[in-house]
């Protein structure tokens, strides 16, 4: 028992390992509550059942941020709902995408939940590793946030001008790399990615991908660039691995629960973006400053970021207040399409 409680205490990333098992405790229990209870049976989510999960999940989100500010003081819950709000509004745009791969390849929406809730093991992985990286460099080089600074001004300005622009999935390389690479049925097969059918050539029975683990994968990979803008942003609130790691994931579970009351007015926050390529540029300034001891406040971020966002929202609902949804906007493949161009493979 003395062992147990000297290992609870012992730092990991310099905080205690309980914290770490709480936090992974509180994301495991939500995830199972999820899935194992709330959406046990395959249905389509409604935009109110939307709201009432992300409800649920900000509410997690903030009393998990309450128990940091009590039990490591007041900076660093601070630092914890600002890293939240910042990650959450720049995980905005990924929705944009997630809701474009979705259209595009026709997938349901009775399966875009079981997509989106397995897609939150990848983050919790791949945000780790990078997070860790980050970290590591930081730690290593404070400098780095120079270079951490300017990619982020360099990915707000290039934003600017791919504000207009339409994501061409068609000609997305991933896409492109799986239909050469993989067999992948014409159909979907219920809510399964993988299914066992004959080879078109040896008829011997052979793992197929379905259109829906198409679509998982490619929620992944985006899911890992989207992370490489928001990652070295909440660097300019701060480097504990612990409060970066955890609002990252809050912030992102809670996005994901929302998805379903946002998709279909994606077209509606076409500004958005604009309003998130100001916050990267003031985020970008804000972490350069600080390898040479300038420091903005934390309030002060906390409210350039919200007052920018809301504005970028406002705006966004009053100009494309008559445009169609998404949905109506964006063709979807003919999942014939999907098969691969290897001849061997089709």
């Amino acid at each position: 028992m003395e062992n147990f409680a000297s290992f609870l205490y012992t730092p990991f990333l310099n905080t205690p390992a309980w914290f770490w098992l709480a936090f992974l405790a509180v994301v495991a229990v939500i995830l199972i509550f999820d899935l194992g209870f709330l959406h046990k049976e395959q249905k389509e989510i409604s935009a109110k059942e939307s709201f009432v999960l992300y409800g649920m999940y900000v509410l997690v989100a903030c009393a998990f941020g309450g128990w940091v500010w009590l039990v490591r003081g007041s900076q660093s819950g601070l630092e914890f709902f600002t890293g939240y709000i910042i990650e959450q509004s720049l995980a905005m745009d990924n929705i944009f995408v997630i809701a474009s791969i979705f259209a595009f390849l026709g997938v349901p929406r009775i399966y875009q939940y079981r997509v989106l809730f397995w897609g939150i093991i990848g983050v919790l992985v791949f945000r780790a590793i990078l997070i860790g990286m980050g970290v590591a460099l930081v730690h290593a080089f404070e400098p780095i946030l120079f270079v951490f600074g300017a990619f982020l001004i360099f990915t707000g300005l290039r934003m600017f001008k791919k504000v207009e622009d339409d994501d061409d999935i068609e000609n997305n390389k991933i896409l492109k790399f799986l239909r050469k690479r993989f067999r992948i049925t014409p159909q979907f097969h219920g809510n399964k990615f993988f299914v066992e059918k004959p080879h078109p050539t040896s008829g011997k029975l052979v793992l197929w991908l379905t259109p829906l683990a198409v679509a998982l994968i490619m929620v992944e990979i985006v899911d890992v660039i989207f992370a490489v803008d928001s990652v070295p942003a909440i660097f300019a609130i701060t480097q504990d691995p612990f409060i970066v790691y955890t609002s990252n994931v809050f912030a992102v579970l809670g996005l994901r629960a929302l998805f379903f009351a946002l998709s279909a007015a994606m077209a509606r926050f076409r500004y958005l973006q604009t309003a998130l390529a100001i916050v990267l540029i003031y985020v970008g300034i804000k972490i350069s400053l600080v390898p040479v001891g300038i420091h903005i406040d934390t309030v002060l971020s906390l409210a350039i970021t919200v007052g920018t966002l809301a504005a970028g929202i406002a705006y966004s609902l009053w100009k494309t207040r008559n445009d169609p949804p998404l949905d109506q906007q964006v063709d979807h493949v003919d999942p014939e399409d999907l098969r691969s161009e290897n001849p061997s493979n089709p």
